[in-house]
C-alpha cells in the first residue's frame, strides 16, 4: 500500500470567537428574562394600584351620589310640606275674602237703598212745594226734609259702623274678633252676641266667667302665648300654647252656636280678654236654670 492511498484524517479546531459569543448570548438571555420578569411585576403592581384607585373613585362617586339623592329626597319632602301649607292657607284666605266680599256687597246695597229713598223723598217734597204755596205747608215740608236728612245721617252712621266691622279680623267660623275694649264695644252694638270682659292675674286659681270656669296655667309674654284650663258642663279641657287674639271655641249643652274666649294681652301670670256668648246660648242657659 502506498502512502498516497492512506486515509489521512485531519481534525480542525473550533474558531476562538464561538464560545464568547455563546456566553454573551446566554448573558443577554438571562438579562432579558430578568427585565421581562421585572416589567411584568411592575405592570402587576401598576394594575393593582390602578384598580385600587378606580375602586376608591367609584366608592367616592357612590357616596356623593347617595348624598345628592338624600338631599333631593329632603328637598322633595320640604316642597311637599310647603305645598300642603300653601293649600291650607289658600283655602282659608278664599273663605275670608268671600265673607269680606259679601259684607261689602251688603253695605253697598244699603247705600243704594238709602240713595233711592232720599231721591224719592226729594221728588215728593218738590211736588208738594209746587202745589202748596202757603207758609204752613212750606214749614211742614221743611220738617219732612229735616227728618229725611236725619234718617240719612243715621244711615251713614250705620254704614261707618259696618265699615269699621269689616276692618276686624274674622275667625274660621266667621265671627268677628275684637282686639281691644273699643272693638268689643263695637261688637256689642251689633247685638248678635253678648261679651264679658275679664282679667285673670293669678295662676292655678279658677275664675268664674259667665257659666264657664277659667283657670290660668302658664304664660309666655315673649311669645304672646298662654295655657288655660276650661271647665264647661263639668268637663275640664286644657288649651295649651294659644296666642293672643286666637279664638278658643267650645259648646255648651243645648247650644248650636259656639262660645269663644279671646285673650287680647299676655303678661307674666296675667291675661286680659273676653268671653263671647251667642244670644241663643244665653236663652238656653236661662231656660236650663229655670228648670
Amino acid at each position: 500500500m502506498t502512502d498516497e492511498n492512506k486515509n489521512i484524517t485531519v481534525r480542525e479546531g473550533q474558531p476562538g470567537w464561538v464560545m464568547p459569543t455563546i456566553v454573551l448570548v446566554a448573558i443577554l438571555a438571562v438579562a432579558g428574562v430578568g427585565l421581562g420578569w421585572r416589567g411584568s411585576a411592575d405592570a402587576s403592581d401598576t394594575r393593582a394600584a390602578l384598580t385600587n384607585d378606580i375602586q376608591l373613585i367609584r366608592a367616592g362617586q357612590e357616596k356623593d351620589m347617595q348624598t345628592v339623592q338624600d338631599r333631593l329626597a329632603a328637598s322633595d319632602k320640604n316642597n311637599t310640606t310647603l305645598q300642603d301649607d300653601l293649600t291650607v292657607v289658600t283655602k282659608k284666605l278664599q273663605i275670608t275674602q268671600g265673607q269680606l266680599k259679601k259684607a261689602r256687597e251688603e253695605a253697598q246695597q244699603v247705600r243704594e237703598d238709602a240713595t233711592k229713598q232720599l231721591a224719592a223723598m226729594d221728588d215728593s217734597v218738590k211736588s208738594q212745594l209746587s202745589t202748596k204755596a202757603s207758609t204752613d205747608d212750606v214749614k211742614l215740608v221743611s220738617g219732612e226734609v229735616g227728618g229725611v236728612r236725619t234718617d240719612l245721617d243715621a244711615t251713614k252712621t250705620d254704614l261707618n259702623t259696618t265699615k269699621q266691622n269689616l276692618d276686624m279680623a274674622r275667625s274660621e267660623l266667621g265671627t268677628l274678633i275684637a282686639k281691644n275694649h273699643d272693638e268689643i264695644d263695637e261688637l256689642r252694638k251689633l247685638g248678635e252676641r253678648d261679651y264679658i270682659e275679664f282679667t285673670i292675674d293669678a295662676k292655678n286659681k279658677p275664675q268664674k266667667i259667665g257659666n264657664v270656669s277659667v283657670e290660668l296655667r302658664a304664660t309666655n309674654p315673649n311669645k304672646n302665648q298662654y295655657n288655660l284650663a276650661l271647665t264647661v258642663n263639668d268637663k275640664l279641657t286644657e288649651k295649651k300654647n294659644r296666642t293672643i287674639n286666637e279664638p278658643i271655641f267650645f259648646y255648651t249643652h243645648g247650644s248650636k252656636q259656639p262660645m269663644e274666649i279671646v285673650v287680647n294681652s299676655v303678661e307674666k301670670n296675667k291675661v286680659v280678654g273676653y268671653l263671647s256668648i251667642p244670644k241663643s246660648a244665653q236663652q238656653v242657659t236661662a231656660s236650663t236654670a229655670g228648670m
